[in-house]
């Protein structure tokens, strides 16, 4: 009897244990599938790319913790490059947009900048913030792919922004020719002349003048744009000059603008 009673109590403790064991094992695939599920939904990748050769702006921690964020808030995935070698087709190819944030001076050498053409020549895009127009003047590609370089700016002031194509989305926040404090950019000539400008900056609302040494600058007149967009050599670009300060990274408006840009330059979708 005693042994009829062991053998009954050994065989349900191994029915138990068999039973936690298929339950943990079921956990384990469910989460797995989860895990693989939520990978497959992310809408796109994006790589942040905060490299400076001159100017380091005080507002680039601000941005990619934005950035990445934003990413988490609308649901896309946001790597940041940190590996200077590592810029190479292999890798991007992974992505669908690449993200140049307050960079400045020459950041990629030449097998870089290949790599980097070939990746808008596979259909995909590109977005430039703040000083990405002040990023690569030497690189011919670069600068059309951007739209308008970088000439000289004023002191930081206080203007009032001009939506000039509200069929584009995220610039609800600057309806009703909004104040907004920046760094105000005047640009050279454009590079192409497909650009489709969506924001610019009044320039009756605050003072253009600048001199730098023998350098001047007098504004760029009634139409000062500050953001833009175009199909380019087979992929996107989207361009914004607002985001020199590290409060802007925080402010609805703009954060609402520059993910506009990403999910079109990334996805080809307004």
């Amino acid at each position: 009897m005693q042994l009829f009673s062991y053998l009954h109590h050994l065989n349900l403790k191994i029915a138990c244990m068999k039973a936690t064991k298929f339950f943990l094992i079921l956990v384990v695939i469910q989460l797995s599938l989860f895990n693989k599920i939520t990978a497959q939904q992310k809408q796109f990748k994006a790589l942040l790319i905060t490299t400076t050769r001159g100017w380091h702006h005080e507002s680039l921690h601000n941005g990619v913790i934005a950035i990445k964020e934003m990413g988490v808030k609308n649901f896309f995935d946001v790597v940041l490059w940190e590996d200077p070698k590592g810029f190479t087709d292999k890798y991007v190819e992974q992505f669908q947009v690449i993200i140049f944030l307050n960079t400045t001076g020459d950041i990629f050498d030449s097998a870089q900048q290949k790599v980097m053409e070939r990746f808008i020549e596979s259909g995909k895009g590109y977005v430039g913030i703040h000083s990405a127009s002040d990023t690569e003047y030497d690189w011919d590609w670069y600068t059309k792919l951007v739209g308008r370089m970088f000439q000289i700016h004023p002191v930081i002031q206080t203007a009032k922004l001009n939506i000039l194509d509200d069929k584009f989305p995220g610039l609800q926040g600057f309806a009703g020719n909004k104040l907004w404090t920046d760094e105000w950019y005047e640009f050279g000539p454009e590079k192409v002349s497909d650009l489709k400008y969506i924001l610019s900056v009044d320039e009756t609302s605050y003072n253009p003048k600048v001199q730098w040494g023998e350098k001047k600058g007098e504004g760029m007149g009634k139409l000062h744009p500050l953001s833009w967009y175009h199909n380019y050599d087979g992929g996107r670009a989207f361009y914004t000059a607002l985001g020199h300060l590290p409060t802007v990274y925080s402010d609805s408006a703009f954060l609402n603008h520059l993910y506009a840009g990403i999910f079109w330059a990334a996805t080809g979708k307004k």
